[in-house]
């Protein structure tokens, strides 16, 4: 993927590091000039999933985009109420009128985080899906999954800012050759207005929001802020060409309220327990 900067999964294909989602985005219109304006400003990974019910949207954008399927990364996650990973897959290449995704995730671990992954395999192995890996798994349900797995996951998903810093978990994934990617780095918004992230964007003459994505980069994660505006998604993807020093780091660390938990969710999120 030229003119990207990359991190390179278990299966050998690299994930940009910046990326768009498309959660809470309306399908229709709205999805599709959000990646459009992400294409147009040189994205190159759009996530998206079953759950979202705009996978239609997303994949209309890409064909009318002008560029080639194969240099964008396209995710999507399996719906877990659901039961069979392998005939979901199918039904989303088809809405997204693919013939692959390049990254099939698990969206939650409900019922457990081993039974569905058997149709995930056979969902890869079909060639539906380049590479498999799940979302809002805990290091513990991480560990569980490494156990029964003939291809391990090459991506956990999780919700991952200054705020929650979830740095046991994402050493769990490193420590497995697992990619930790970032979703949710804004916390919709409701970070932007802190001062900390004020005085550090300040300094450095950048937004609250690129210095919010620019952190979890240093983290070395792949980072997914979503975002409807065209002039937002531009500004989101300009984030390569500054650093925080260490003072700046250590201070949006310090933000943290979850213990640097090895827990994807807090107890009271997890709706599917």
């Amino acid at each position: 993927m030229a003119d990207q900067v990359v991190r390179r999964l278990l299966n050998g294909a690299e994930i940009p590091v910046l990326g768009l989602g498309v959660w809470q985005v309306r399908d229709g219109r709205e999805c599709e000039r959000a990646v459009a304006a992400a294409l147009e400003n040189g994205y190159r990974l759009i996530d998206t999933a079953q759950a979202y019910r705009n996978e239609a949207s997303v994949g209309r954008a890409i064909r009318s985009s002008g560029v080639p399927r194969e240099e964008i990364f396209l995710t999507t996650k399996f719906y877990p109420g659901s039961r069979d990973p392998l005939a979901e897959a199918e039904r989303s290449v088809e809405r997204l009128g693919t013939e692959y995704v390049d990254l099939y995730l698990i969206h939650w671990p409900q019922g457990g985080p081993t039974w569905a992954w058997s149709g995930m395999e056979k969902a890869s192995e079909a060639g539906l899906a380049k590479g498999i890996g799940i979302s809002n798994f805990s290091a513990a349900e991480l560990q569980e999954l490494l156990k029964v797995s003939q291809i391990p996951p090459a991506v956990n998903q999780i919700q991952f800012s200054p705020f929650e810093y979830r740095r046991a978990l994402v050493d769990a994934c490193e420590d497995a050759g697992v990619i930790a990617q970032a979703y949710s780095p804004l916390g919709t918004g409701r970070h932007l207005d802190n001062p900390v992230v004020g005085r550090i964007a300040s300094a450095v003459g950048r937004t609250p929001a690129q210095v919010l994505i620019r952190w979890a980069v240093q983290k070395g994660l792949s980072v997914i802020p979503k975002s409807t505006h065209p002039e937002r998604i531009q500004e989101n993807f300009a984030v390569t060409d500054f650093q925080l020093d260490a003072d700046a780091i250590s201070a949006l660390d310090a933000l943290d309220t979850t213990n640097q938990t090895p827990d994807a969710l807090s107890r009271s999120d997890m709706w599917w327990s």
